[in-house]
């Protein structure tokens, strides 16, 4: 069993003691805690918070655990049911709500849950938020209302609106798009992306052919959306001679590609590929402004490369949404994201969204008219090897990442989020960072050849 509480929220393992696992008291009592900073840090006098939640098993029970605390604490709830991360994202934009919850654990296992919390901007809450709900919660410090003060329940479905508004993006070209004629294979992962992309794809005249598309919440794969994981999508898109595969994670904030031969785009080129389009788009739309672009220090070198080609400034955050999220603004980007497939369009929304990662991409696919792979071959080659290590209890990760450091004497190290270190002239880097969601440390390593990736990871690890 495992349960991790911290300032990006609570997430855990459905069943056994609270405290321990992702129990019915931690649901409430994390709840209370979110409501209580909503009244703290809002001047309205009625609340009203968007809960939204993936097709995991635990799903409904968590939703209707979070529903009825959220109307003990006098917030009107408004339940939009099955949705995406980014609709949940948008409904709050939509309803002009105080916040939101969305109840996934993303790309985690089906025995997984958690609550994600959202702002009255439909964005993550920031560390120092986070913080105050820790200290909410150690104090006890929320508070229940009487019986008239009751908040109201409603329900709604906001996915159509959502999809409405990707396509109506003046970024995105339909009519190239429809002009295309698509065939697209859907891994759906039976979760909520099984019936949204779908319903985008048609609205865009494209074909779909569906494999785990029904929203039971039985995984069909582990439904992280690695190579190794989409097996049967490679597949489906060599017998269905599709033009590409899709794959999205159990909450659709994650893009995964396959190419028309049935080999991977690559879950960090799907970034690339978007901003190379949007950037392309500003340079011709709108020379004079700046064209900026931000990923996280996890991700691929491809984005920097690709950015400098339209004479754009890239920038790196440390990793996770809410931290790429601050560096899009203060830098004014017009793109960013995660290499894990999260796509952000700030003139949409900001929260990574694989509804924009989708229109962006087959706008560029259908106005470059070549194939996947030809498109692949466009950008530069990186190989990216991704390891992780099980951290036991009270490990100094700390001396671990002094001593990866003083191994590498001649690197450029950079400590703003874990440890990186940049080997410029080789075009190498390798990292190390703790998780926020899990007892692990990645180790990720990229460089022009798998081999030299490998190696360099290999390397560190040796270390510990």
């Amino acid at each position: 069993m495992s349960l991790i509480t911290s300032i990006s929220g609570i997430r855990g393992t459905i069943g056994g003691l609270p405290g321990v696992s992702l129990s019915p008291l931690d649901i409430v009592r994390f709840t209370s805690a979110y409501a209580q900073l909503i009244k703290e840090q809002s001047k309205r006098e009625r609340h009203t918070v968007v809960v939204g939640r993936d097709a995991r098993l635990s799903g409904d029970m968590v939703r209707q655990l979070v529903c009825g605390t959220l109307q003990a604490c006098g917030m009107g709830v408004i339940d939009i049911g099955l949705a995406s991360t980014p609709t949940t994202e948008m409904a709050v934009l939509f309803t002009k709500a105080s916040g939101g919850i969305v109840v996934t654990a993303s790309h985690n296992p089906k025995e997984w849950n958690a609550l994600k919390l959202l702002d009255s901007n439909g964005e993550f809450l920031n560390a120092q938020q986070g913080e105050q709900i820790l200290e909410i919660i150690r104090n006890n410090s929320f508070t229940y209302v009487a019986v008239d003060q009751l908040g109201a329940y409603s329900t709604a479905d906001f996915t159509d609106k959502h999809i409405e508004a990707v396509i109506n993006h003046p970024l995105v070209n339909k009519k190239a798009i429809r002009k295309a004629g698509y065939h697209v294979a859907v891994d759906g992962i039976n979760s909520v992306g099984g019936f949204v992309i779908p319903r985008l794809l048609e609205s865009l005249g494209v074909v779909c052919h569906k494999i785990h598309c029904d929203p039971t919440g039985e995984f069909a794969h582990n439904p992280e959306p690695l190579p190794g994981h989409l097996k049967d999508l490679s597949a489906e898109v060599v017998t269905k001679k599709a033009d590409l595969g899709i794959s999205v994670d159990p909450d659709v904030d994650r893009l995964a590609l396959v190419c028309e031969d049935g080999s991977m785009f690559g879950e960090e080129y799907t970034l690339v590929a978007c901003a190379d389009y949007v950037l392309e788009k500003y340079a011709i739309t709108r020379p004079g402004e700046a064209r900026n672009t931000v990923s996280n220090l996890s991700s691929t070198r491809a984005l920097k490369d690709v950015t400098q080609w339209h004479n754009g400034t890239y920038s790196a955050s440390a990793v996770g949404e809410v931290h790429v999220v601050e560096e899009m603004k203060r830098t004014g980007s017009i793109i960013g994201g995660e290499g894990n497939g999260g796509v952000i369009l700030p003139s949409l929304h900001y929260g990574r969204d694989a509804l924009a990662g989708i229109a962006l991409f087959l706008s560029l696919l259908a106005e470059k008219k070549c194939s996947m792979t030809e498109l692949r071959n466009r950008y530069p080659k990186y190989y990216l090897s991704k390891n992780r290590v099980e951290l036991k209890k009270n490990t100094d990760s700390d001396a671990l990442f002094r001593r990866v450091q003083s191994a590498f004497p001649d690197a450029l190290v950079n400590l703003s989020d874990g440890l990186r270190l940049d080997f410029e002239k080789e075009k190498k880097w390798v990292s190390l960072r703790k998780s926020n969601t899990e007892p692990i440390l990645r180790i990720y390593s990229e460089a022009p050849l798998a081999e030299e990736a490998d190696e360099l990871a290999g390397k560190v690890m040796k270390l510990f």
